[in-house]
This record gives C-alpha cells, structure tokens and sequence, in this order.
C-alpha cells in the first residue's frame, strides 16, 4: 500500500492531480493552481499574471485618454462581467462532486474536532444574549443609570449583533469563513475585556456595542462553516447537534452569574475613582468562550469549499485530504489514499481588475466597479432572499424574543403583587424618645406623630409616611430604596450621611431642618435582596435548559422527517402551547410555562438554521444568513418594546400577538422547499 503522500504522476485523459504541472491537468476541468513549473523561457510567465497585472509593455497601460484607450477601458469593464449561467454551471458540477468527495472523506475525527471548536464560537454568541441583563441590577448602581439608560444598554447590544451578522456575513464570502470568524470573535472578546474595566457608561455602552458587533458575525459563520464538512446524510442531524452549544452558553452565563454576581468578595477599588465589583468579574468570565474559540480556531483549515468556489483547487484538495487522512486514521485504515485527483473549480469574475494606469479614466472605473459590487449585494440580497423565509423568522422571532423577555418581567410582576399583598399598615400612631437601628420594611405609616425620634445605622426598604410629623428628630447613616415621605412636615429635625434625597419628600413642609452630609453616588432605588437576582438567574437556568430535549429530538430525527416538518410541526405545537399562558397566575406556574415553550419551539429554530444553510449557494451562503439574522435582530427588538409594555396590563394582548405570529410563521413555512436529501449548492 503506497505512502500517503504518494500520488500518481500522470492522470488519464479527462484530467488529473499532476504534481509536477497542475496547471495543464487543471486547464480541461476548470481547476487552477498557483503552480508555473515547467515552462520554457520563450513561455516565461509575467509574475504578475496571476493578480490580474499586466505587463509593463501591454497594450492596457496606455489608457491615458483617447477613443481607443476609451473603448479600451470600456472593453475591460464589460470583461468584468463574466456569464453568470457559465458560473452557474460550474457551481452545480462542483456541488456534485463535492458530495461525492465528502462521502469518501467520511465523517470522523476530523469533523467532531471542528465540531467542538465551532460550538465554542456558538457558545459566545449564546452568553452575549445574558450578559447585559444579568449585570444590570449591579452595574446600574456603579454608573446611576436611569431608565432610560438602562433601556439603551439593553438594546444597543442587540443593534450591534444587527449590524456584525450582516458585515461578517458578506465578509466570510469574500475571505473566508475561518479568518472572518476568527476576526469577528477577536473584536468580541477584546471589547468584552474592555467593558469590564471602563468605569463610565459611554465607554460601557461604546464597548459593549462593539463586543455585539463582534459576535453578531458568529451564528451566519459557524453553520455555513460547519455544513460545507458535512455529507448530505449527516448535515441535518450534526447542525442541529452544533445548536446545542447556544444553550450550553446560556446555562454557562447563569451558572456564573449565580456564582459570582452576589458575591461582594470578589470587588476591588482604587481610592473612590475606580472600583472594580463582582459584576465586572462576571463580564471578563464571559469573554472566555470567546478566546478559546479564537485559539482553537487557529488550528482548523479554512472551509474547502470556499477555496473551490473562488478557484483556488490546491487548497481546497489539500483540506479535503487532511479530512480524509484524519478520519481514516482515527477509523483504523492510515493506508487508504485519498483518491481524488481532480476537482471542479468555478469560474472566477474579476472583480477589480488594473487596467495598468493611474490616470483619471482607471479611477472611474474603479469607481463604477465598486460600486456595482456594493449594488449587487444590496440588490441581491433583497431579491434571491426566500421572502417566505424572511417572513417566517421575523414573526418568530418577534414572538420568541418578545415572550422570552415577557415570562421574566410577569415573574417579576407577580412577585411584587405578592410583596405588596404583605405590607403592613399603621395609622395614628405616637411615638416619643425612640430609637430605631433596625430595618424598617414594606410598611406604611399614616397620621403618625414622631417626637424625638432617632433613626441611626439602618435601612429602610419599601417604606411609605403619609401624613405624619416628624418633630425634633435626628436622622443619621440611613440608607433607604422605595421610600417615600409624603403630605408629611418636618420640625427642627437633622439628617446627617443619608440618601433621603429631596425626590423623595412629596409636598412635605420642612421647618428649620437641616441636611449635612448627604450620601453621595445615585439618586436611585435599589434592592439588595438578592433573592430576586438568584431568581433571575436560576429562571434563565431552567429556561435554557428546557430546550435540551428539544434539541435532541430535532437532530435524531431532522434527517428522516424532513425541515419542514420540523419546522412546521414544532412552530403549531409552540403556538397551541401559548394559549396555556392564560392560566400563569403564579411564579412556578410561569416557570413552568416558559420552559415548555422553549423546549418546543427551539426545534423549529435548528430546522429553519438547516434550511437557510441548504437554501442559498455556497458564494453568497454566509451573505444570506447574515441579512436574515440582521433582520431578525430588528424583529427582536420589536417583540420585546411591544411585550414589555404589556406587563401588569393585559396577559391577552402578548398572547393573541405571540400565537397570530407563529401561525404565520407556521403558514410561510410550508410554502418553503424541502432541502433533505439535495447536495449543498
């Protein structure tokens, strides 16, 4: 048995793998290799030839001005404008070989390999989704975020992810898979790094906005990069196997929330200028899928199919070898040789071709060749996208996203009417010469008459006076959230070091009283129970993990029901399953709820991530699934404006409008074609 680095010498008539002059054995196939061996001086080749560069003597330096150069230059230009049904032709003869070479290579070791380094990228993506959230509550202390400030940090994220799917996307067709990915999760992890250092929120919000852009390029990558190593019979079930890693990032990000969040210890400061809390410890953990991702990614081969489809047939055959190699090794055969000798390669378009000059006529050329480059881009993802497609991810992704946010903020809602439900009424009380060091919590006070009180070292949470007067008391180091004096009066009373700030006297009377020493830091209400962070946590826990089953159900049987199926089926049960929200009256009830949505309609996700991989030629594969995930970040962000302001008012709306659009995603699915059983285009 020959040696693996053994090949035949000759190849028969219809072409071969020539070792020592590729390019003659590649000229009948359509292949090319960067290889000039073999020619005569009188053949010498200009060293430039291969990068579009003339020589120095051709005809085309003379473009300078004139009819002829004129006509000249317009030739070349038109030249750039191959016959697209000629490309056409050589992509469909590619796609059917290179199932066949896909088929010989085998899935292995070499395949699970870069299985486990692509869910790394996919995992980032994953935790980028929880980050903002969960440090919100704690980093809204460090910065004195409002409101409104909050809402932005939430949703700038989401319109840096727009922007990254639809930028890496069209990147990876024009560079490669690997080098975008790897490029996208570098700006990723470095501003992820960044946000936890930088103590102000527009640096906080700069970079967390760059760290979206980074990993928005993730998702479109990962699959298109996965699928084109995968045979026809395995690519279904392994992609939807890879959409496991966005759930393992999801339990990831709440797992270490959980543990390091609250945790107080684990803080740091420099003077009163920088402090560094266990939120920011929590961000940095966060980057970590992301680098080793980027390491492990350095070690895998560009996408082979890549290079074929841009002419480059020795790479794309080295690849496929070393594909071959390791799986054959791992499988017990290391003497079986790869038997391809010969692979189709498409015809190139010279996209930007040097017409030799400098001149004015060159640079508005150039000029008109970029921008009908940018044009067609634009052009064709708004024509040759499935508009049934687009429609069905929006819908259901304004309804996943918008329902994902609704069950935590309903938790919430139902956890502050049980709160409130426990409060504690006291009205026309007299209290004289008291001492209070201890906490006051959810109660109110009405028509009270405080004389001589003191109120020392103590917090008070959800308290509410109403009425009352408060005569020569002494307020000293309070600390207070959610409370509130109103209608009340004030007599020769002093507040020393508290944050009884005057937003929180509502139409009070204050007679020669004084404030000395305020704290300093935010005029907000906070809450350090951190029982409801817990809460948050171990909700998105459980959520994320109630997608597992569905996840395995979706790859063992993606390839033998079919995508849409799949796609249909799980989206109807998904928006039956809706109509149960009406009876989430509780917090385990709402729970429980939002793990049985996730856990059905996460199938229809990995069948419609399967669809828009086999949909979409392998040139403008990554350009299509980064313009359908820009939009849907775009839908997401919708879902959750119109859902969050529904909370506490109506539970009908949210769900007329979740169940209405997953019947129409439902619907547009079907009119979708089927891709089981076709080679990848």
């Amino acid at each position: 048995m020959e040696d693996d680095d053994d090949y035949p010498m000759q190849g028969s008539q219809d072409g071969g793998y020539y070792r020592g002059d590729s390019r003659a054995a590649n000229d009948d196939e359509g292949g090319h290799s960067d290889s000039t061996e073999g020619h005569d001086e009188d053949d010498e080749i200009y060293e430039g030839e291969y990068q579009g560069i003339p020589r120095a003597d051709s005809g085309k330096g003379s473009l300078g001005g004139g009819p002829e150069s004129m006509a000249a230059g317009a030739q070349q230009f038109r030249d750039v404008s191959v016959s697209e049904a000629e490309r056409r032709k050589d992509q469909e003869e590619l796609a059917q070989q290179y199932e066949t070479i896909l088929q010989e290579c085998g899935h292995g070791r070499f395949q699970w390999t870069l299985y486990f380094v692509l869910g790394l990228a996919l995992m980032a993506d994953g935790v980028e989704i929880f980050v903002v959230g969960f440090v919100l509550p704690s980093a809204e202390k460090d910065m004195c975020l409002s409101e409104p400030n909050k809402s932005m940090l939430g949703l700038i994220v989401y319109f840096g992810m727009m922007v990254g799917a639809f930028l890496w996307g069209a990147m990876a067709d024009r560079i490669g898979r690997r080098q975008s990915l790897i490029i996208s999760l570098s700006i990723n992890s470095i501003f992820s790094f960044f946000s936890s250092f930088v103590q102000g929120y527009s640096t906080f919000l700069f970079c967390r906005l760059l760290s979206g852009v980074g990993i928005g390029g993730s998702i479109p990558i990962v699959f298109s990069y996965y699928s084109e190593f995968l045979a026809q019979e395995k690519r279904g079930e392994h992609l939807s196997w890879l959409c496991m890693f966005w759930m393992i990032g999801g339990i990831y990000a709440s797992a270490m929330a959980w543990a390091i969040i609250p945790h107080y210890g684990w803080s740091f400061q420099m003077g009163s200028a920088y402090q560094f809390h266990s939120w920011r410890v929590f961000v940095l953990v966060c980057a970590f899928p992301s680098v080793a991702a980027i390491a492990a990614l350095n070690a895998m081969p560009e996408s082979p199919r890549f290079y074929l489809e841009n002419g480059k047939h020795d790479e794309g055959w080295m690849i496929l070898k070393q594909v071959h190699d390791t799986n054959m090794r791992a499988k017990g055969y290391p003497e079986r040789v790869f038997s391809v000798t010969t692979i189709k390669t498409v015809k190139q378009i010279d996209e930007l071709v040097d017409i030799g000059t400098d001149t004015p006529v060159w640079q508005r050329y150039k000029l008109k060749i970029m921008s009908k480059l940018t044009f067609q881009l634009i052009h064709w993802c708004l024509i040759y996208i499935h508009h049934d497609q687009l429609l069905s991810r929006l819908s259901r992704l304004c309804s996943y996203y918008g329902l994902t946010v609704w069950f935590p903020d309903m938790i919430k809602y139902i956890q502050k009417q049980e709160y409130e439900s426990r409060t504690k009424t006291f009205t026309k009380e007299r209290v004289e010469h008291v001492t209070f060091n201890f906490t006051l919590e959810n109660q109110i006070h009405r028509d009270g008459h405080y004389f001589n009180d003191k109120f020392l070292n103590m917090k008070m949470k959800s308290m509410v006076f109403e009425d009352s007067v408060f005569e020569e008391c002494y307020f000293e180091d309070i600390t207070s959230t959610h409370t509130f004096f109103r209608n009340c009066t004030f007599i020769a009373s002093l507040f020393y070091n508290t944050d009884l700030f005057k937003y929180r006297f509502v139409n009070c009377k204050l007679v020669n009283s004084t404030f000395l020493h305020n704290k300093e830091g935010c005029i907000l209400d906070f809450s350090d129970d951190f029982n409801n962070a817990y809460m948050i946590y171990f909700v998105n826990f459980l959520g994320t993990l109630a997608v597992l089953p569905g996840n395995i159900v979706s790859a063992l049987l993606m390839d033998k029901i079919g995508r849409l199926r799949m796609l249909a089926g799980s989206s109807i049960i998904s928006c039956v399953s809706c109509f149960f929200l009406m009876f989430g009256n509780s917090e385990s009830g709402m729970i429980a709820l939002l793990c049985l949505f996730g856990g059905i309609s996460i199938a229809s996700w990995n069948a419609l991530d399967v669809l828009t991989v086999e949909l979409y030629p392998s040139d403008k594969r990554t350009t299509a699934f980064g313009f359908l995930n820009a939009l849907c970040k775009l839908a997401a962000v919708l879902g959750i404006s119109i859902f969050q302001s529904f909370v506490g008012i109506t539970k009908a709306v949210p769900i007329l409008f979740a169940g209405g659009a997953l019947a129409a995603g439902s619907f547009l699915a079907t009119k979708l074609p089927e891709t089981r059983g076709q080679v990848l285009q």
